[in-house]
Formats: structure tokens, C-alpha cells, sequence
């Protein structure tokens, strides 16, 4: 995410500045990196992609995608499919499916033969839909929710700066002990303990997310606004700090941080 999506460097909206102009410079990039991780994926309990030699394929707008050699997928299981799609940016794309006993998986992976030009380096690669795959495994890991950007990174930290969140114009929270997640090309999320929550404020909604990084999203409705709240009730470490925590966002509701008072006061004065 951090290099290709939101402010991201590769995205079509780079939050920062280069020292060089983008003239003549494609407004869709693509960059292929080495990922030096075994990965694998199963169906089943049978091991379908098994790679140590797989790249990352950072494309703007879109999250980082699994490539691996196509010999790190098991030939026994591919079968041909008619299936094509065509990219502007990578060239023609054929699909194979998978067959794992009597299960088949249609269109499951999918390859470049013949790439265009500029994205010749991905001959030789093929990439397996995640969703298609019972279980995937980053060296002894399992990987749950997706896999990881190195390049993406979550930072929480306390704030003392007072927090007021507003629903339809009216009050239903307010912490002076709230948490602030940064987030790699995301705009920064307050979290409030729970405890500074206006009773009756949230109710149980259905909708949950899933995020590689912070874990599954359970979400709350606000006074009528539907999944207007969420909150990580066993979150991934990065944002082990955010549980029993609560983040506001949706139309009609209104997240205020104060400005630091007395900024060049001496701490604890």
C-alpha cells in the first residue's frame, strides 16, 4: 500500500515532492521487487505454490500483488482455461485452473506470456488469486488476512491533545486520553477508549473488514448512522494498542483534535 496506493510515492497522488519532474514519466507505474520470503499456498492440505523466488508487483492504484515462477506453482494441478483479460500497462493475460482431487478452481492463476515491452520482467511469473487458496503461509506463518507490504508500517501513539466526536451535531464522545494510528499512505485514525463513550451511543452493526496489518474490524452503528464506528477487539501487533479503542468516521460525524496549547511550554510545567 505505501508505495502504490493513497500518497504513496507510485500512486497517482504522491503526497510529497521529488527532486525531479515526471515529464514524459508514465501516470501508471509499475515496479517489480524481489520478495525473499518462502510463501505458500494450499487447497485443501494439498501445497499448491510453494516460492522463495517470488517478486512483488507494486502497481499504482492497486495493492501489491504476489508473483511467483511459475515452476514454484505445481504443473500436476494446472489445466488450461479460455479465459483471457488484457492490461494496457502489462499486455494479454492467460488463466489457468486448478484441480485438487475432484475440487476445481476455475481461472485460479493467471500469467503473461507475452508481456509488452515495458513489462517484459514479467515473463516467466505467474500470480495466484489469494481467495482462491484455503490457506497461505509466509515462511512458518499463516498468513490470514493477506500479505504484508514491507513497505507499509503502522505506528500508534498516545496523544494528550483533547478529542471531541460529534454525531448529527450532537456529543456522544470526548477523551483527553485518546490514541492516534498512523498509518502508511492513510490519513491518521483517533482512536477513544470506550470508557469515554456516551452510553447508548454505538449499537452492534453486521459489517466487518479485515486489514493485514491491524486485524479484523468490528463495527458499530452511531445514533442511526450505520458502520460509522469500528474497533479491533484482538488486533495484530502492530496495533495491539488500539484494543478496547474506538474510531469514528462517516457522514454526519465529526472527529475534532485540539491544537496543542502553550507548544513551547517545558513538559510538565
Amino acid at each position: 500500500m505505501s508505495l502504490t496506493l493513497g500518497t504513496g510515492p507510485l500512486g497517482s497522488k504522491p503526497g510529497g515532492d521529488f527532486n525531479f519532474g515526471w515529464d514524459g514519466a508514465p501516470a501508471h507505474r509499475l515496479y517489480f521487487e524481489r520478495f525473499p520470503r518462502r510463501v505458500r499456498a494450499l487447497v485443501d492440505d494439498r501445497v499448491v505454490l510453494d516460492s522463495t523466488g517470488g517478486r512483488l508487483l507494486f502497481e499504482s492504484n492497486i495493492p501489491p500483488r504476489l508473483y511467483v515462477p511459475l515452476g514454484d506453482l505445481d504443473a500436476s494441478l494446472l489445466e488450461p482455461s479460455d479465459a483471457t483479460s488484457n492490461c494496457p500497462f502489462k499486455g494479454d493475460a492467460s488463466y489457468r485452473s486448478l484441480r485438487v482431487g475432484e475440487r476445481v478452481i476455475e481461472d485460479a492463476v493467471w500469467l503473461y506470456g507475452e508481456p509488452v515491452e515495458a513489462a517484459a520482467w514479467l515473463q516467466g511469473f505467474a500470480s495466484l488469486y489469494w481467495d482462491k487458496a484455503d490457506a497461505w503461509f509466509v515462511e512458518e506463518e499463516r498468513a490470514i488476512y493477506g500479505l504484508r507490504d514491507p513497505y507499509h508500517r503502522v505506528d500508534v501513539v498516545e496523544t494528550s491533545r483533547p478529542v471531541r466526536v460529534t454525531a448529527g451535531g450532537e456529543p456522544i464522545a470526548g477523551s483527553e486520553r485518546a490514541k492516534l494510528l498512523f498509518e502508511t499512505g492513510l490519513a491518521p485514525r483517533v482512536y477513544l477508549p470506550g470508557a469515554d463513550i456516551a452510553a447508548g451511543a454505538l449499537s452492534p452493526a453486521a459489517k466487518r473488514t479485515t486489514c493485514p496489518y491491524k486485524g479484523e474490524a468490528t463495527y458499530w452503528d452511531v445514533r442511526g448512522i450505520a458502520a460509522g464506528a469500528w474497533s479491533y477487539e484482538s488486533p495484530l501487533p502492530e496495533a495491539l494498542a488500539v484494543r478496547g479503542h474506538v474510531s469514528f468516521d462517516g457522514e454526519g460525524i465529526e472527529v475534532e483534535v485540539a491544537e496543542p496549547a502553550d507548544r513551547f511550554a517545558l513538559a510538565g510545567v
